[in-house]
């Protein structure tokens, strides 16, 4: 249990510092905000993955799996990983045990 909750920390964090990372950008430019996607925090990381990876979905799986998968990709990348890590730190929090 003490790893899942290292985990959720680790992506709640990771969640906002993509956040102030969207900020900066804003602030930088003077423009409306541009939220980073999952799809372009994992282009920073691999060049060729994303497009890799689309075109396996898009020859692999049925029809309905590659738009849906090209939808998650497409979520602000911060939304994401901070609520994926806010919903791990809520299943695995400490659970004081009723005695009673």
């Amino acid at each position: 249990m003490m790893v899942f909750r290292f985990v959720a920390l680790v992506l709640i964090v990771l969640g906002l510092m993509l956040l102030g990372a969207d900020v900066v950008t804003m602030l930088e430019r003077g423009q409306e905000p541009h939220l980073r996607s999952l799809e372009d925090v994992w282009a920073l990381f691999s060049s060729t993955g994303v497009a890799s990876f689309k075109t396996w979905a898009n020859e692999s799986l049925p029809a309905p799996l590659p738009d849906g998968f090209s939808g998650v990709l497409g979520i602000p990348a911060f939304a994401a990983l901070g609520t994926i890590g806010v919903i791990m730190a809520y299943l695995f929090r400490e659970r004081d045990e009723m005695v009673g």
